[in-house]
């Protein structure tokens, strides 16, 4: 199947999608007021897995975190995972804590910049102005100018405050290492810390929930959320407003998922086991997961071709721009065990068997309304536990133990970034980088067709969602920007030559 976007019927372009993380190419077919084709194209190439060739495993460390300023955290820590692997490096419990809270923080930023700064502003789309609740969605989520918006970017500041007290700074801190962090935090430390948690968790109960963390917490089914929204005016929070007006919206009808989902895990306790469940959710249940089963293909994206779908311990990075075949994107195509699959905060709750997104997902299935509130359902989960995760930091003992480092091997570091699996694959050989493999969570669910013609998550999310006006067609934004795509760390600008 020819995807030249020349020969196709692609007649809406509604690229670049702005108010991402980045810049997306995104073309449509449309037919009757409906989407009936869809390609994603990140038009930009990231060369990092070039760059790393032939230098020293322990200079990824520098290099991996620049993949994206937005999330370099769990670059960061997949990297230290990677080498981990790599060196057979014993990781003490405070240091398997340490990074958790970090990057706990961190998704935290994410899925609040996300909700009122990338996702928001459409609530107040023109098209909503008729609606009964527009003045009200106007007064708090217009950008630079509604009452919550502002008060998201004070508890943004707050966390990032979190953040340079035990990472040293944000983005790009060096304190992940193999064999743990370089950072010991003192008791004062950990006490101011958790004092502006505290005061972040107060504006989360004020704001958004309308409600004490535990109440929200305490509901495990859309009839207890029900009876939630009637008591105490829990529905005047941002939460409840969203819960209340969204399917009033479409939004629960918008942007139909796969029922696929992949997740690798992530939080490290102690002994090294994830906080969240890895999993791979097919067929209405939760499968183990099985690295091995992760494939790439390149057959519609600008690399140089090759047969199926290669595992990352055999992946080829090797650009090749030709705009004029099949090929339409710089986004790599990854599949599990040969399907498409969804990645980001709704398969963590799927996977990880959150009773709550478990009950709502079985009733209303993937979709935008569902992604949206995993995402802030995950944030109050995640705050939640980083102060528990910060009680549980005993200073007295070891934060890193040295690795003896090796000439030959491989290594696998798999986490979860704000927006989903991230995982990094290294070989070395004679005590150099002789294959350096990424596949972040946005070429999962912004990749494009595979050999086989299966559309990617997004292309398939957005095929089929109406378009009633080709001006403003604010109904795909809302499916686009429920995955909250990354551009940024899905491809980057590189010269040409380095490239050949």
């Amino acid at each position: 199947m020819s995807t030249n976007f020349k020969e196709l019927n692609l007649n809406l372009d509604i690229g670049p999608v702005t108010r991402i993380e980045g810049h997306l190419e995104f073309k449509l077919g449309i037919d009757d007021g409906r989407v009936k084709d869809a390609r994603a194209s990140a038009a930009l190439f990231r060369g990092f897995e070039i760059m790393l060739k032939g230098r020293r495993p322990m200079d990824a460390l520098g290099f991996v975190p620049r993949i994206c300023g937005v999330c370099p955290t769990p670059h960061s820590i997949a990297c230290a995972k990677t080498l981990d692997d790599l060196f057979k490096a014993e990781v003490p419990p405070n240091a398997h804590l340490f990074r958790s809270i970090l990057l706990g923080v961190e998704n935290i930023m994410s899925h609040a910049t996300h909700f009122y700064a990338l996702f928001g502003p459409d609530l107040v789309n023109k098209k909503y102005s008729g609606h009964k609740a527009y003045p009200l969605l106007q007064e708090r989520f217009t950008p630079l100018q509604g009452s919550s918006y502002l008060k998201a970017i004070k508890a943004r500041v707050k966390l990032d405050e979190v953040y340079a007290i035990l990472g040293g700074q944000h983005p790009h801190s060096n304190v992940f290492v193999p064999g743990g962090v370089t950072y010991i935090p003192q008791l004062s430390d950990i006490t101011k810390v958790t004092t502006i948690l505290i005061e972040v968790q107060g504006y989360i109960e004020e704001t958004i929930l309308g409600s004490s963390v535990e109440e929200w917490l305490n509901n495990n089914s859309l009839a207890d959320v029900e009876e939630w929204m009637g008591r105490d005016g829990h529905e005047k929070g941002d939460l409840g407003v969203f819960i209340k007006y969204a399917p009033e919206l479409g939004m629960a009808e918008l942007g139909k998922g796969v029922g696929r989902f992949v997740t690798y895990g992530v939080y490290d306790q102690e002994d090294g086991q994830p906080w969240l469940k890895r999993g791979f959710f097919d067929d209405n249940r939760v499968n183990e997961l099985d690295h091995k089963k992760i494939t790439e293909d390149v057959k519609h994206s600008w690399y140089e071709d090759y047969e199926g779908g290669k595992h990352p311990f055999q992946g080829e990075t090797r650009p090749n721009f030709d705009k004029s075949g099949e090929k339409y994107s710089y986004a790599k195509a990854p599949r599990y065990d040969g399907k498409v699959a969804e990645v980001g905060p709704l398969a963590r709750m799927i996977n990880d068997g959150d009773p709550l997104l478990l009950d709502i997902y079985n009733k209303f299935g993937a979709n935008v309304f569902t992604r949206e509130l995993a995402r802030l359902h995950e944030a109050v989960r995640t705050l939640a536990q980083v102060k528990i995760w910060l009680g549980k930091l005993d200073i007295s003992k070891p934060f890193y133990i040295k690795p003896k480092p090796v000439k030959d091997g491989e290594g696998l570091g798999m986490t979860e970034a704000a927006r989903g699996a991230l995982a990094h694959w290294i070989r070395i050989k004679n005590g150099k980088i002789s294959n350096y493999q990424v596949i972040t969570p946005t070429a999962w669910n912004v990749s494009p067709m595979d050999s086989i013609g299966q559309h990617g998550p997004i292309e398939n999310a957005v095929i089929g969602t109406p378009v009633p006006d080709e001006e403003n067609p604010v109904e795909v934004q809302h499916v686009i920007r429920s995955f909250d795509p990354c551009i940024a760390c899905t491809v980057h600008v590189i010269k040409e030559a380095v490239a050949k």
